[in-house]
This record gives C-alpha cells, sequence and structure tokens, in this order.
C-alpha cells in the first residue's frame, strides 16, 4: 500500500519540487510583460479628420501601438510596416487586433503614407509619458506597444525590431489572442 501511495504523490512531490526549489525561469514570450499593467490615460487625442477622441474609447480591442513624430523617418516606416504586416499575417483572427499610430507631435503626416494607413488608427496625442515607457537606453518610437481589450497596456517589444523580431512577436501575438478566445471577440 505504501508502494501505491508513492507512485501515485510522487508526480505531485516533484512538481512541488521543480517549482519551490529549482524554479524554471524560462520564458517563452519575444515581447516584455508589463508588470503592473497600465491602464488607458483619460488624454485627449485627435484624429486626421479633426474630431476628438479620448484614449479609453480604444478598449474593446487588441491593439498594436506605434508611436512616432508626423514626419515619420525610416524606423517609423519599419514599424508601421510591421504593424501591418503582424495585423495581415494573423488570417481569420486579424480583426481582433488593432493597428494604432500615436504622433507625438505636430508635424503633418507624409502623403505617401496615407494609403497604408487606411485601415490604422492615426492619433495626434501628447503626454504619452505618462502611460507608455520605453526600455532603459531607449525613446517611446523605438518600441512597437500591445495593449489588450481592457485597455491596459501590457507588453513592449524590443527596440529596432528586424523580420526575425517580427516573426517572433507574431508568435506572441498568437499566443495572446489564442488565450483569449474564450472571452474577446472581434470588434468593438
Amino acid at each position: 500500500m505504501l508502494a501505491v501511495l508513492l507512485v501515485c504523490a510522487a508526480p505531485v512531490i516533484a512538481s512541488y519540487f521543480t517549482y519551490y526549489v529549482v524554479r524554471p525561469e524560462g520564458r517563452r514570450n519575444h515581447g516584455e510583460l508589463i508588470d503592473p499593467q497600465r491602464p488607458l490615460p483619460a488624454l485627449t487625442a485627435v484624429a486626421p479628420d479633426g474630431s476628438r477622441i479620448e484614449l479609453p474609447a480604444l478598449k474593446g480591442q487588441w491593439l498594436l501601438v506605434s508611436v512616432a513624430g508626423g514626419a515619420c523617418d525610416s524606423a517609423c516606416e519599419q514599424h508601421l510596416y510591421f504593424q501591418r504586416q503582424l495585423r495581415e499575417s494573423l488570417g481569420r483572427e486579424k480583426d481582433r487586433l488593432d493597428r494604432v499610430w500615436l504622433v507625438s507631435d505636430d508635424a503633418a503626416v507624409p502623403d505617401a503614407l496615407k494609403a497604408a494607413l487606411l485601415d490604422a488608427s492615426v492619433l495626434r496625442v501628447a503626454g504619452l509619458e505618462q502611460w507608455l515607457q520605453a526600455a532603459p537606453g531607449q525613446r517611446l518610437p523605438d518600441h512597437l506597444y500591445v495593449v489588450d481589450p481592457l485597455g491596459n497596456w501590457m507588453m513592449r517589444f524590443p527596440a529596432h525590431m528586424d523580420a526575425a523580431g517580427a516573426a517572433k512577436a507574431k508568435r506572441d501575438l498568437v499566443r495572446l489572442l489564442h488565450a483569449s478566445s474564450s472571452w474577446d471577440k472581434a470588434g468593438r
């Protein structure tokens, strides 16, 4: 009887030993999880048509956020390209993710970008530093940010993303959408 009890208890004992003594530190995510999460601030943004919108109105959808000045240098264009490609690569789940470009200054958006931004939300807003934060030694425009449907900033992708980094970011987004599939539906 004692042998049967030990065989049945062995997996439980092994799991406690592994969790409390060995402490596995491996992680599977490419992006940096933000702890504690930060809710969307009550900042007023201006859309390209001049209408005003409160940032908390963006709740209800996963958001892939890019921050840059309106002039949009080559790094900004690269982020906007990765935003579009990441969303499109999600296939049938792409309707659960919105692209948002937060323009942090008063510079005009180049006409060459307007066609690529038709299905993205482009909003001018100031004071993002009270909500978003770059990694040490980086600037806000160096990262892509993920906001959950509850309106919390919850992930930051590494600065200066390349194609390999974008593939890893896609895996993170697929995992997030899969994990939230029971409670999050497409659309706001």
